[in-house]
Formats: structure tokens, sequence, C-alpha cells
């Protein structure tokens, strides 16, 4: 009689099991509690959009496994972001509790943050520590350059003028064209281009427009943007590239709509390939890949082309002072003054006031955790400007000081070298943070890695060529030059 006791009550706890199997959790959308439809007509549909796994970023479709499946034919259409992520909403064959407080709807998925306090405080930390930084470097740079150009305009003599030294003796060559102007004047527009798209994207998001209840609507307000912001870029390229002297103006226009983003694309559509291979649902449909060409070849290339055209029929940048026709020779550099310490140097600041926040952003990416500190991300994007634009001036006038002109590319490189600090740091996160397993993923992980160092290399060195653009002009503007 035991035995078939204990029989019975196994056989009972493995039907339990199995009627608990039914319920299965879905980040993201997973309610507080659900139940059969037939138990509470109080209760609204139940959606699902995907099942992930920490050990790939491969996101699958509902009812790619053996689960329940609803036969109703109510399913939603996705934005693009929620396409570009890989979600498939359907319906599901339970029922949301409504009993829930609209007002603590989000708790749950707050509550699920890991030391949500100790983020906030680092956070806070880490802007007092950069804007504390910042401060100091600008009132160097006010009170040093504020001697240089009393001194400089208080030389009558010709002996005094004999007697220069440091900036102003390049002054003659300071505005030369740099090599490969084409290249930088292609940079130059889509980073601006770049800059443009995420202020505009994070400002909305702050104001709650993109808040993550919709889902998918930071990735669509983005791409929506930038294909709408050809004419800036179009018009930047070719306003810069005829100010370095360059007449090939089509070579320019075409490799300003086609160069950046056509290797955004081809990485892409590689990515899109291994998923269309493993059968994920983050695979874009044909359709959809169709439409993506069609807003690039036939809005934003021709936005390009007109701001190009624009940018061309204007007269070239006018420069404060003259350029000489022979180059002047540069003196022997220290080695803290030759270009490649320089560079290296000056992306360790702004990477260290975007780390923590970094390291949030790549937790909700592929960590599946949600993340809402919108506020705080468009606080540490003007921190981030004002730091690449600072230690690029910083290290800008270190170099004229020497008698190296030479800034056009090393400005840019300087606060662009951010995003090599940015993809090692991706790296370490990968090793000591995911449980990524596979050949698809890694590749997967890598390949959108660097989608996103190009673009924000992109992005800061944009900002430090602005950046020195306006104090080279600025400083040579106000000093006397016979």
């Amino acid at each position: 009689m035991a035995v078939f006791l204990r029989v019975v009550f196994v056989l009972l706890f493995l039907c339990g099991s199995l009627r608990e199997a039914l319920s299965f959790y879905l980040p993201g959308l997973a309610p507080v509690s659900f139940c059969e439809k037939e138990e509470s007509e109080k209760n609204s549909d139940l959606f699902v959009n995907r099942l992930d796994s920490v050990e790939s970023v491969l996101p699958y479709e509902y009812t790619a496994f053996d689960f329940c499946a609803d036969q109703s034919e109510k399913r939603p259409s996705e934005n693009l972001g929620q396409v570009l992520f890989g979600e498939r909403i359907e319906p599901s064959p339970y029922k949301e509790d409504k009993l829930i407080r609209w007002a603590s709807r989000w708790d749950y998925i707050l509550e699920s943050m890991p030391h949500t306090n100790i983020q906030w405080f680092s956070i806070m930390n880490s802007l007092v520590i950069v804007l504390f930084l910042s401060g100091m470097v600008a009132m160097i740079m006010l009170r040093t350059l504020h001697k240089d150009i009393a001194r400089y305009n208080q030389m009558d003599s010709v002996e005094d003028a004999q007697e220069e030294f440091g900036w102003k003796l390049v002054h003659g060559d300071v505005f030369r064209p740099p090599r490969k102007g084409m290249l930088l004047s292609v940079f130059l527009g889509s980073g601006t281009q770049i800059f443009i798209m995420t202020f505009v994207t994070l400002f909305f998001a702050c104001l709650g427009f993109l808040s993550p209840a919709n889902r998918g609507a930071l990735m669509t307000c983005a791409v929506v943007l930038w294909v709408l912001l050809g004419t800036p870029a179009g018009y930047v390229a070719a306003r810069y590239y005829k100010s370095f002297g360059g007449e090939k103006w089509k070579t320019n226009v075409l490799l300003t709509a086609f160069l950046c983003p056509g290797v955004v694309f081809a990485d892409f559509f590689v990515m899109n390939l291994i998923l269309w291979g493993e059968g994920s649902s983050a695979a874009m449909p044909f359709g959809t890949l169709v439409a993506i060409l069609a807003l690039w070849f036939c809005i934003s290339v021709p936005l390009t082309f007109i701001g190009a055209y624009f940018g061309f029929k204007k007269s070239g940048i006018e420069h404060p002072v003259r350029t000489n026709q022979i180059p002047r020779q540069i003196p022997e550099q220290s080695f803290y003054t030759k270009p490649l310490p320089g560079i290296v140097m000056g992306g360790i600041l702004p990477f260290g006031c975007i780390f923590i926040q970094l390291f949030f952003i790549l937790n909700s990416i592929w960590s599946h955790q949600m993340y809402y500190m919108f506020g705080f991300l468009f606080l540490v994007f003007i921190i981030l400007v004002i730091t690449c634009s600072e230690a690029t001036i910083l290290l800008c006038y270190f170099h004229l000081c020497a008698e190296d002109y030479h800034w056009q590319w090393r400005s840019f490189l300087t606060s662009g070298f951010t995003a090599v600090y940015f993809l090692v740091y991706a790296i370490h996160y990968f090793f000591s943070k995911l449980q990524i397993s596979g050949l698809a993923s890694t590749i997967l992980y890598f390949g959108y890695t660097m989608i996103m160092a190009l673009i924000f290399f992109l992005f800061t060195g944009t900002i430090g060529f602005f950046a020195c653009f306006w104090f080279v002009t600025k400083i040579y503007s106000v000093v006397k030059v016979d």
C-alpha cells in the first residue's frame, strides 16, 4: 500500500510539473501573473515577442519551439525597430492580469535590475569628475592663451618679431590643406549626420516619446532621422572639401552618400545572412531589406546630392591668415608631441566619462536588461561632446606650440580614438560578462560591435575636428600678423 501511494504521489508531481511547464519567461513582455482564458473575464490578451538565451545572441520566434500556440489570426504589426531587433509579435494562449495598477506596471522590471542604487551613484560620481576635469582644462587653456595673445600683440619691433616662438610661427601653414582631404571631408559629412541623429534621438527619449514601453521606437527614430539627414552630410562634406582645395566634387558626393553607409550595410548584410542560416527571428525579411535599400537610395542619396550642391555652390571657408606657398619645415618632435602618443592619450578622458553608461547599454543589448536612464544618457552625451572638444583642443595647442601644424587629421583621430577604447572594452565585456557560446553568436557579437565602433569613431572624430577648427580659427584671428 505504501509503495502504491508513493507511485501515485510521483505521478501527481509529474502531472503538476507538466502543468507548470506551460508557463515560461519571455524577457521584456513577461507578465506578473497570467491564467487560462476561461478563468477570468477581467484579463486582456497577452502577446509574446521572442525567445532569448544568455548563451546566444540569436532570438527565435515563439512558435519556433514546441510551446502552446494561439490559433487566432490576431497578430499586431511591428515597427522597423522591432524587426531589426528580431521581435515577432504573436498572440499567446494566456491572458494578462489587469488587476495590476497602471502606475506600477514597470515595478517588477525595475526591481529586477541589479544594483540599481549603485548604478545611479556611479553615474553621478562619473559626471562630477568629468565636469571638474573639463573645468580645469578650460581654465588652463584660457589663461595660457590670454597671456600668449597679449605678448604677441605687444611685439612692435623687428627684433621682437624675430624672437617669436610657439604657435604663431606656423601661421602661414596652419590652414594648409591636409593630405587625403577627400576622405577627411567624407568622414566629416557622415559624422555630422550621426551627431545630429544622436542628439535628436536622445532629446526625444528624454522627453518620454521613446520610452521603453514603446518597443522599437528608439531604433526606428534613429534610422528615419539618419535617412532624412542626408542634406547636412552632403553640405558639410562638400563645403570642407572645397575649402581643402578639392575639385572632384562628383567623387566627393558619391563617397559621402555610399562609403560609410555602404560599409555599415555590408557588415549588416553579412550578419543577416548568418541569422538567416540559423533560422533566427532577427533575420530581416527580404521585403524589409528592400525597403531599407529604397530609403537609402531614394531618399538619403538624393538629399545628400542636394546638400552637396549647396555646399559646392557657396564660396570656400575664409581663413584669418594667408597660407605660404612653401611649407615650413617641422622641427624634431619629442615623444609626447609626436602624433601617435597624442592620439592614444587623447581618447582616455572621453572614454572615462562614458564607460559606466556603456556597461548599462551593453547589458541592455546583450543581456536582455531594460534600459531606462535616458536623462542621464543625454547628460553623458553632452559631457562627452565637451570632453572630446577640450581634450582635443588642449593637445592641438601643445602640437602648435611645438611648431607642428598638421592638426586636421590629428584632431579627428585624437577624439576618434575613443572608439578604439570602446572596442577594447567590448572585447573585455564579451569574455568577462557574457556566457555566449557558438561560432555564429560570436561572429554576430563582434560584427555588430564593429558597426557600433565605426559609428562612434565618426561621431567623436567629427566633434574633435570641429572643436579644433573653431579653436585654430579663433586664436589666429586675434593676433597681429604682417
